[in-house]
């Protein structure tokens, strides 16, 4: 099932918001078992025992409680409960879990908060400065940090607090818009890194901890939850991804922070909260094995290799008036630019070509081809049936590598 949703991060003013005893009914002494008469000879038996046997001591008052019978439960029984650990006193298992709290205490240092300056068009036409806000994670000691590319788009200047309060200016080493991951850098070092987790050992029900930068004024906030989902589609941008839901609660800023297992371990980037009208309890964040070598990649080469693409642009058609309006025969994804020298323009691709299915895939949206293209390497060839003057054709095409523009203007 597709989820579409909008995350939005652009934060100029925030307002932050803000157990009872649970009594014990006992029954009443109206209605409490009367002692038949063995009970009372019984209990006087178990005096005399005690008086007797007083060196004999355990085994004397062993040999009375076996006399009890059963008819009333024995006050040491009742008193089970003590022996349950108190809650102020948690401490790490075994299988090495721990309490939200120690979590917090071990991983708050390595989330950051991240502001940003962005150039914008007011009302009348005029070039003015907007700010937005998001989160970020640590994950090596000498200043790299990991967020989501909407964070940070088009920002003309990137700042980093630390939880300590030192700031600094960050430098852009790479973006993905596929994934939605972006990779800044601070000079700095001696940094705490995160510990890095595993998403596919995620079963539903885990315990999650995500910490951020909500509203983009609260940093540090810390909210839990269990993993709701596994795996969920959910189309951002014409884009489809695959993420883990979560229940924690996630708000505008959040996006970029992460999401820690009760070890401690980073095992998500929080990248956006459904923003439907009273919608709670809905969160989502970027499995950690994806977020990871999408952060290899783009530290190493600028940008994610090997990622095939047929060099077109596209459009949905949705309704009949557009589809009248572009002169197409139906609804559905449409070329609406090839790119010279491209995979699509050697494979004879045109401007108008209707994309029906790729690899007998049906595809009827912008997002459902960009998922299908995206499960290809560069140089694997595809075969795309398309529409076109009115009938259907069947087009081989070699996809070429996905090159972001800005690496192709520096190199």
């Amino acid at each position: 099932m597709m989820y579409p949703y909008q995350d939005e991060d652009k934060i100029r003013e925030g307002t932050p918001t803000v157990s009872e005893a649970v009594p014990v009914w006992e029954q009443p002494a109206a209605h409490r078992p009367k002692r038949s008469r063995r009970v009372l000879k019984t209990a006087a038996l178990l005096c005399a025992c005690l008086m007797v046997s007083g060196a004999a001591g355990l085994g004397g008052g062993f040999l009375a409680l076996s006399l009890w019978g059963g008819a009333e439960a024995p006050a040491a029984q009742a008193e089970a409960p003590a022996a349950v650990p108190a809650v102020s006193a948690p401490a790490q298992s075994s299988a090495g879990a721990m309490t939200v709290s120690q979590v917090v205490n071990a991983v708050s240092d390595s989330v950051v908060a991240i502001n940003t300056e962005v150039q914008t068009t007011n009302f009348f036409m005029q070039q003015v400065t907007g700010q937005a806000a998001g989160s970020g994670v640590i994950i090596s000691q000498d200043g790299y940090l990991l967020t989501n590319n909407h964070v940070i788009e088009n920002a003309t200047k990137v700042s980093v607090t630390l939880k300590n309060g030192e700031s600094y200016d960050a430098a852009l080493v790479g973006t993905d818009p596929e994934t939605d991951l972006a990779v800044i850098k601070i000079d700095a070092s001696g940094l705490q890194a995160a510990a890095i987790g595993s998403s596919s050992a995620l079963q539903v029900g885990d315990e999650t901890i995500a910490i951020g930068n909500p509203l983009g004024e609260l940093g540090g906030t810390v909210t839990n939850g269990i993993v709701s989902a596994l795996n969920r589609e959910v189309t951002i941008d014409d884009r489809s991804m695959n993420l883990l839901q979560t229940n924690a609660a996630i708000n505008p800023g959040n996006s970029g922070g992460g999401l820690f297992n009760d070890r401690g371990e980073l095992i998500g980037i929080v990248v956006a909260k459904s923003s439907g009208v009273g919608v709670e309890g809905l969160g989502f964040a970027i499995p950690i094995d994806t977020a990871k070598a999408v952060a290899d990649d783009l530290i190493a080469n600028g940008y994610v290799t090997g990622r095939g693409e047929l060099g077109v642009s596209v459009i949905d058609i949705n309704d009949s008036r557009t589809a009248f309006y572009y002169r197409v025969p139906q609804n559905g994804v449409y070329l609406a630019g090839v790119n010279s020298g491209s995979a699509a323009e050697r494979a004879g691709l045109k401007i108008g070509d209707g994309i029906l299915a790729v690899d007998g895939t049906e595809v009827s949206s912008a997002a459902a081809l960009s998922s299908q293209i995206a499960q290809h390497k560069a140089g694997e060839t595809i075969k795309l049936t398309i529409l076109r003057d009115g009938g259907e054709q069947t087009v081989s095409v070699t996809l070429q590598e996905k090159v972001p523009e800005s690496v192709r203007k520096a190199a």
